[in-house]
């Protein structure tokens, strides 16, 4: 019989995407307020060109960029940090449409995982309504996407971005930095 044991701390970090009328700025202090200070962001980049999928609802020209908290957490939070980050979603909504799209995860040394409210094959149910999705495995020295891992996730940018909130991680990690629990 294998031992039951508590679970590794992750790296928590947050695709946002936002239509061009809409002030970053606000939104990461909103997030920083729900969660931890922001610890490392990617570049801005044009979302629009990957897809049109929230076109209707968000409008054209989207722009996004990830970021990555400080500190470790507890993985049990991923359900309650898409309950949170779509609380945040409706507090910029316009006529019952979103001008932000928040897709929070964490990042271990094995993987990225993103929060969800879609199942599918692939996806497992955490609760509160949210399943999980592995986008990333770490094998031979890199991130290695999924065939369902969204093409934005799959550009150099944000694999070199989720590459750094990795080292951040593997280094916290061995330094047994303190658990954030929400």
């Amino acid at each position: 019989m294998a031992l039951i044991r508590n679970p590794i701390p992750v790296k928590m970090i947050c695709g946002i995407t936002y239509a061009p009328d809409v002030s970053l700025d606000p939104v990461i202090q909103k997030l920083e307020k729900s969660f931890t200070p922001v610890e490392i962001r990617s570049s801005v980049f044009d979302f629009s060109s990957f897809t049109s999928y929230y076109e209707d609802e968000m409008g054209q020209g989207l722009s996004k960029l990830f970021v990555c908290f400080q500190g470790l957490y507890d993985p049990i939070f991923l359900a309650e940090s898409k309950v949170k980050t779509n609380e945040i979603e409706d507090e910029w909504s316009c006529k019952s449409k979103r001008r932000v799209n928040l897709d929070p995860g964490y990042i271990t040394a094995a993987k990225l995982v993103l929060a969800t409210t879609k199942d599918f094959a692939h996806r497992i149910y955490i609760g509160r309504g949210i399943y999980g999705d592995v986008q990333y495995r770490f094998r031979q020295g890199r991130f290695d996407p999924s065939r369902w891992t969204y093409p934005d996730y799959q550009t150099d940018l944000a694999m070199t971005f989720f590459q750094q909130v990795r080292q951040l991680f593997i280094k916290q990690e061995k330094e047994n930095d303190e658990v954030v629990r929400l």
